[in-house]
């Protein structure tokens, strides 16, 4: 998958955050429904908007985020 199809960044649209395909969802939006106990498909069911496709964008972008995080040596 490649995520930059999924994930847009535009300035002025909330706030310069990464959002899903250029619509007004933020990945942290994604991000917080699944934290917070949502299933996919309730997501799916809100947002008829999203892809399944966007949501697993969602978590790849997280995770290559984390990867790029500042390592502290023991």
């Amino acid at each position: 998958m490649n995520i930059s199809d999924r994930i847009t960044l535009e300035p002025g649209k909330r706030g310069g955050r990464p959002c899903i395909r250029g619509l007004r969802i933020t990945v942290y939006d994604i991000l917080a429904m699944l934290a917070e106990g949502m299933a996919e498909s309730e997501i799916l069911e809100d947002f008829p908007e999203i892809e399944a496709a966007d949501i697993r964008a969602c978590l790849a972008y997280a995770a290559k985020r984390e990867q790029s995080v500042i390592k502290l040596a023991p």
